[in-house]
C-alpha cells in the first residue's frame, strides 16, 4: 500500500560500531532466521537480513564512532519529494548521496529516505517473535515535539497511546513491517533508538537470545531488556507478534 508520503516499504537498522559487527552479524540472522547479503560500503558496512520467500526489513550497519543503536530506512517513490515534505516539518538534511538522503529529526534521531524496490512480502513470525518496532527514546522537553514531527511525515499512519503513558506508538499501513514507538525518558539525554521484538513467550525467547549470546540487563513491565553479543542494547516485548499489539486479556 502507498501513502500519501510515498512510503512503499520500511526498514529497522542494526547500528553497531565496525570492530563488532561480525558477533552483531552473526547473532541477528540467527534471531531472525535469515542469511546475510554480499557486504556493501566502502568498509563492508552493509548488510541486509535475506529470509527465505520474503522480503528483507532488517539490515546491519557498521559505524565508525559512537556506540550505535538503531535507526529507519523509508523506502519511498519519490525520495525527493519525501525529503522535502521531512524538511519543512522541521528534520534537518545530514547527508546526500547518490539517490538516497540522511536525515535528522527535530529531537536529533537519525533516519533516511531510500528508493523503493519493489520490496512487499513481509518476513514470517520467526520462533514466536518478529522484529517489528524501532523504539525512538526521547527527553522530555523534546518529545511532545517528536511526536508531532512524525504524525505529520506519516500521515497514513495511526497514531496511538501506549499501554503507559510515556508511549506513543506510529503503526503504519497493513503490510509494512515496522513500526515506530516513541519512549519518553526520565532525564534529558541526545535523542536514541533501539529495536523492539515483540514476543508471544518472553520467558522462551530470553531463553533462546541467552543461548545465541545475549544478556538480560534488566526486566520491565511487559518487556525485558537484553543486550546483543556486540553490546547494543534491544527489548523482548510482551505483544502479538502477528499484529504487532498487546494481546486481548481475558
Amino acid at each position: 500500500m502507498s501513502t500519501p508520503a510515498g512510503i512503499r516499504w520500511t526498514y529497522a537498522f542494526v547500528d553497531r560500531p565496525l570492530g563488532v559487527l561480525d558477533p552483531a552479524r552473526t547473532f541477528w540472522t540467527a534471531v531472525t532466521d535469515t542469511r546475510l547479503s554480499e557486504p556493501r560500503g566502502g568498509e563492508g558496512e552493509f548488510v541486509t537480513l535475506l529470509p527465505e520467500g520474503a522480503d528483507p526489513c532488517v539490515k546491519v550497519q557498521g559505524v565508525g564512532s559512537g556506540p550505535g543503536g538503531a535507526h529507519l530506512d523509508f523506502s519511498v517513490e519519490d525520495v525527493p519529494a519525501f525529503v522535502a515534505s521531512a524538511l519543512a516539518l522541521g528534520a534537518e538534511t545530514v547527508a546526500e548521496h547518490d539517490g538516497w538522503t540522511v536525515l535528522r529529526s527535530p529531537a536529533g534521531q537519525l533516519f533516511c529516505a531510500v528508493p523503493w524496490h519493489g520490496e512487499s512480502v513481509r518476513p514470517p513470525v520467526v520462533a514466536g517473535t518478529r522484529l517489528d518496532q524501532v523504539s525512538l527514546d526521547i527527553g522530555p522537553a523534546s518529545y511532545d515535539g517528536e511526536v508531532a514531527f512524525w504524525g505529520a511525515l506519516l500521515p497514513d499512519w495511526t497514531a496511538l497511546s501506549g499501554a503507559l503513558p510515556e508511549f506513543h506508538v506510529v503503526k503504519p499501513p497493513a503490510g509494512l513491517p515496522i513500526r515506530i514507538l516513541l519512549q519518553r525518558l526520565d532525564e534529558e539525554r541526545p535523542a536514541s533508538a533501539h529495536l523492539d521484538l515483540a514476543c508471544a513467550d518472553i520467558p522462551a525467547t530470553t531463553t533462546r537470545h541467552e543461548r545465541l549470546g545475549a544478556t538480560v540487563v534488566s526486566h520491565g513491565r511487559h518487556w525485558t531488556v537484553m543486550r546483543d553479543p556486540a553490546g547494543g542494547t534491544y527489548c523482548l516485548t510482551g505483544r502479538d507478534p502477528e499484529t504487532g499489539g498487546l494481546p486481548s486479556r481475558s
